[in-house]
């Protein structure tokens, strides 16, 4: 048996647990369904699955991990007295690489974007004509492939070194260049004129949308997905901490949280400020916000300010799609270096290898070659994206929290996630077993009956 790696120190966990929280869930699907789903509105309900389901649930993930100091599906096994139990962890290690196969694949249009607009190629699409440019590149018959193995070879070749040389350096550079862009994007939008109705929009909510169930749905959905919960990945993380260390898991789990949703915040003010400042596009345009619609903004924009917005912003993107990417393929590196006895090098290249192959078909699904090919109704992305965040997301959410909450024994609980304070303990541990399971499980029946969005 290898010997385990670890962080090297705390903050370096911190900024890799907040590069995989920071990904196109805050860039790409927070600012696309708050747009659907009235704006502020959306916004607040938000907040409030953070911080009684996404935190308390953060935590559990972390504890599992640093007690059983292994891999998602090591954890789960080194603590748990009943068998049935590991299933969380063979759904976290399940659930990390279909997510990944796809998000790559994402990850790779958004790169493809931002070359195009370095080259000048998207400047010359005529107005209303975004759409079709799309549509024409992810339906090619190659194209998306190329751009997603590029994807592909740069997470590799960074879980390639490891924890502290790959993971850990990286996001010390990612996560601080992430803050200076997302202030430079932001102050940029601001100063465009009518942005204070995308600041409207965004912070004041539309009294009537609490009325529509998909709404809240649709919340608890973004918080899991956001904060990388039920993938495997936080108890991968929490495995690299060190016993010795004394970490105190509620602090930086907040601090992580805390950062998760401010980036998101001032995405959707960027965002939201230039569409609404150019005025005349309508902010409910779903999935496709990023690649149709705000090109079209960037593309209307006066001089060269419009392609300086839009390479910055695709770098954005594309960075944080990178960080959330490598953290979601190293949950099936970790598993099998530890399953299989592989060293580090060998099981990133063979696991990176595999990933690429089946994403492959979600890459030509769009309109490509295997346009046509649907799973229960859907393109093959498009199925593998429900399966995982409206099944095994909150499933897997769910085995965790009854794990923690009622297969522990609560002192071993509150010692392994280190409460000091009693109250807080009693809180963390009565949102874990009564509140986040109902309210998963109201999920998972609204996502099974199709009441879901």
């Amino acid at each position: 048996m290898q010997e385990r790696e670890k962080w090297a120190t705390r903050y370096g966990f911190m900024l890799a647990a907040v590069a995989s929280a920071v990904g196109l869930g805050n860039i790409w699907r927070f600012p696309y369904i708050t747009g659907e789903l009235g704006g502020g509105a959306f916004l607040v309900v938000y907040i409030v699955c953070i911080l009684i389901i996404g935190l308390p649930t953060m935590i559990a993930e972390f504890s599992i991990g640093k007690r059983g100091q292994l891999d998602a599906v090591g954890s789960f096994q080194k603590t748990t007295r009943s068998k049935p139990w590991v299933i969380g962890g063979w759904l976290g290690v399940i659930t990390s690489f279909l997510i990944v196969s796809f998000y790559a694949v994402i990850t790779g249009w958004v790169l493809y974007y931002m070359f195009s607009y370095l080259v000048g190629t998207v400047q010359e699409v005529e107005p209303g004509g975004i759409g079709e440019f799309f549509e024409g590149f992810i339906g090619h018959d190659f194209l998306p492939v190329i751009w997603q193995v590029v994807v592909m070879a740069i997470i590799v070749g960074i879980l390639y070194f490891g924890v502290q040389k790959g993971i850990e350096l990286s996001n010390k550079i990612f996560m601080p260049a992430l803050a200076v862009i997302l202030i430079i994007l932001a102050g940029y939008s601001l100063s465009l004129g009518g942005a204070a109705e995308g600041l409207s929009f965004l912070f004041i909510p539309d009294w009537s949308a609490f009325a529509n169930p998909d709404l809240y749905l649709a919340a608890v959905g973004q918080a899991f997905f956001t904060l990388s919960l039920g993938m495997g990945i936080m108890v991968t993380y929490g495995g690299y901490l060190s016993n010795q260390t004394g970490h105190r898991l509620p602090g930086m789990a907040t601090g992580i949280v805390i950062m998760d949703t401010l980036f998101a915040i001032v995405v959707g003010i960027v965002i939201f400020a230039a569409i609404f400042a150019i005025g005349g596009i309508e902010v409910d345009q779903g999935p496709t916000l990023i690649f149709a619609v705000l090109p079209e903004v960037f593309n209307q924009m006066a001089g060269a300010g419009g392609t300086f917005f839009a390479v910055v912003f695709f770098f954005l993107v594309f960075i944080a799609g990178l960080s959330s990417a490598i953290s979601l393929a190293e949950v099936s590196i970790s598993f099998a270096i530890r399953r299989f006895n592989l060293n580090r090098k060998k099981a990133a290249i063979i696991v990176g290898a595999v990933i690429t192959a089946v994403g492959v078909p979600s890459a030509l699904s769009q309109g490509g070659p295997l346009g046509d090919v649907l799973i229960a109704g859907e393109t093959i992305l498009d199925f593998v994206d429900i399966l995982t965040d409206s099944y095994f997301l909150p499933i897997g959410g769910l085995i965790v929290v009854l794990f923690v909450g009622w297969g522990w024994k609560r002192q071993e609980a509150f010692e392994t996630a280190d409460f000091k304070n009693q109250g807080l303990g009693k809180l963390w541990l009565f949102l874990i077993r009564f509140v986040a399971p109902i309210m998963i499980i109201i999920i998972l029946l609204a996502n099974y009956l199709g009441i879901g969005v």
